[in-house]
């Protein structure tokens, strides 16, 4: 009997969907499928266009991140299929069409909207799919996740569930799988032998800030300042990501002060098990890998659009803070490191909402279904 064959799409807008690719395509291969990832707009659509149009949603938001919350806005106002998308999510149709029939996948699994819509398009011009699956990568439900042909969506949570029932898509369509995350997340990481790994002190706090691979889309420079300024003894570990002129200004700004300066790094999960409080924008892999880890976060320069909403989310859920300007950073900061108890209280929802195994969920409901008679 031949293996099954599983087609993932995703898209490199971020780094949080191709993160999510990569931990499927890992699960699926320990399951003996025959697994491949496609990035569509770089494979399918053209490289060219992937290169600009990624470095004009980059630039949107580091430059103007409040267009770009109105672009999220606008497209949650219209169907994915919607002329006003001017034919957007076509982009890559014919070639997707060839791709299936090429690869012949007894499942899609889709990572990303756009990818999503384009399975669509061709559901609506009638041609036959395999069984079609869609991980929706942030704690939102929005319109353009939501297209024809569909057959399951693996979502973050119960209130996204909610969401999306309310949108109109049957229960039972939708599973409360989490977000899938990276290997190293779903097994617990000892918090006393990571803080020696990295030459931390275990007689103090640690305060661990990021804001995803790109570090200067976020507000970096605010919570370093915010972090020199605390009159409570502590730690910090500020990662600017691959922004190296980010990194070096940081480091400048940090000097003379218990705040360490890194550039890019592989082994964040060590870095979550080390620390006591996450300072982050609201993305949603680095919100899936800190629950992951039962590290309570504090939200600041979460960006207009899914960031803002994975934000409420976890606000609303009880597993973050969230500050609305510098000044608000800092208090928020020194009474997080004062209260140990505000700290446990975040926990203590972190690990009822965490699901760590997201991808083998989401690796058995997807197999469960292909294996089934159409």
């Amino acid at each position: 009997m031949s293996a099954t064959r599983v087609l993932i799409l995703t898209a490199s807008y971020g780094s949080g969907h191709n993160e999510a690719a990569r931990s499927l395509a890992a699960g699926f291969a320990a399951r003996g499928v025959s697994v491949t990832v496609v990035d569509h707009f770089r494979q399918l659509v053209h490289p060219v266009f992937e290169r600009i149009s990624r470095a004009l949603y980059m630039t949107l938001l580091r430059r103007a991140p409040l267009v770009w919350g109105a672009a999220y806005a606008l497209g949650d106002c219209m169907a994915s299929d919607s002329p006003l998308a001017f034919g957007m999510t076509r982009l890559g149709v014919t070639r997707l069409a060839a791709l299936l029939d090429r690869l012949a996948p007894d499942a899609v699994v889709t990572v990303h909207a756009t990818p999503a819509a384009a399975l669509s398009a061709l559901a609506a011009d009638g041609r036959r799919l395999p069984s079609h699956t869609t991980v929706v990568t942030d704690f939102v439900a929005h319109s353009q996740w939501i297209a024809r042909g569909i057959e399951r969506y693996c979502v973050a949570a119960e209130e996204v569930r909610h969401e999306f029932v309310a949108r109109g898509i049957p229960r039972e369509r939708v599973i409360v799988t989490g977000v899938p995350v990276r290997a190293p997340f779903e097994t617990a990481v000892d918090g006393a032998v990571a803080r020696r790994a990295h030459g931390l002190r275990a007689d103090l706090p640690v305060v661990l800030a990021m804001a995803g691979s790109h570090g200067g889309v976020g507000r970096l420079p605010d919570v370093v300042r915010a972090l020199g300024r605390l009159p409570v003894p502590l730690q910090a570990v500020v990662v600017a990501g691959h922004d190296a002129p980010l990194a070096e200004r940081l480091g400048r700004r940090a000097r003379g002060t218990s705040i360490r300066v890194l550039g890019y790094v592989d082994d964040v999960r060590s870095l979550m098990a080390a620390a006591d409080l996450l300072v982050t924008k609201a993305g949603g892999m680095t919100l899936a890998e800190a629950m992951a880890a039962e590290l309570p976060m504090l939200f600041y320069g979460s960006l207009a659009g899914q960031e803002r909403r994975n934000e409420r989310f976890a606000s609303r859920a009880g597993i973050a803070l969230a500050a609305r300007s510098s000044r608000e950073l800092g208090r928020l900061l020194e009474r997080a490191i004062a209260d140990p108890a505000l700290l446990e209280h975040l926990r203590e929802g972190i690990r009822r909402a965490r699901r760590p195994d997201a991808s083998r969920r989401i690796v058995d409901a997807v197999l469960e279904r292909s294996r089934q008679p159409s």
